[in-house]
């Protein structure tokens, strides 16, 4: 089993990052938050993996904090979330508005994702809650502000899809920029500028 990596980023495009180790490229499935937490081209870094063999395949997939990787490692205990769809949950969200979703056992929110049904979402919290609420998250991943307005959240994430960014990057920029009280036009202007900087 591979536990990680450390090389030269080689290519970063949505859910895939290339990297350079000793000469030899290792293609990872990685979720939007690792892709936008990583260096840039060029520059050496350190990636944890999971290994998933299957019928199709031989899969790495890569994150860029233990908690992440932890979160991923719980989700594929789920009954019908296999590697694939963890890594669009993780993508959906961050890592702490996720774990707070789950422990609050907020249905709609994660449903919300991309690929991720009711049932499932569900399944997610029924069988993860009491889990989740024991992790160690860092400081500055904060908590979900408790008056957001769901409203403005669905409305800036409709809009950026509408401008050519990914459902999953959009809901999470959406959510990320959503401060207490603050309008679609508010998240959309600061994610705009988050997403191209």
């Amino acid at each position: 089993m591979i536990s990680f990596l450390v090389g030269v980023i080689e290519e970063k495009r949505e859910g895939t990052l290339v990297l350079d180790v000793n000469g030899v490229g290792y293609e990872l499935c990685i979720s939007n938050n690792s892709l936008v937490a990583l260096p840039q081209i060029g520059e050496t870094t350190k990636i944890l993996t999971y290994m998933a063999v299957r019928e199709d395949g031989v899969f790495l997939f890569g994150f860029t904090s233990r908690e992440e990787k932890d979160l991923f490692l719980k989700l594929i205990t789920v009954s019908g979330v296999g590697p694939k769809l963890a890594l669009s949950v993780l993508s959906g969200m961050t890592i702490s508005d996720l774990t707070i979703a789950i422990s609050r056992e907020d249905v709609n929110l994660l449903s919300k994702i991309k690929g991720l049904g009711k049932k499932t979402a569900e399944r997610i919290c029924l069988e993860l809650k009491d889990k989740v609420s024991t992790m160690v998250l860092p400081l500055e991943m904060g908590a979900i502000p408790l008056e957001i307005d769901e409203d403005a959240v669905n409305l800036a994430t409709e809009t950026l899809v509408s401008l050519g960014i990914n459902k999953n990057e959009a809901y999470r920029l959406a959510r990320s920029y959503a401060k207490e009280g603050a309008t679609a036009e508010e998240i959309i202007s600061k994610a705009l500028r988050g997403y191209r900087s």
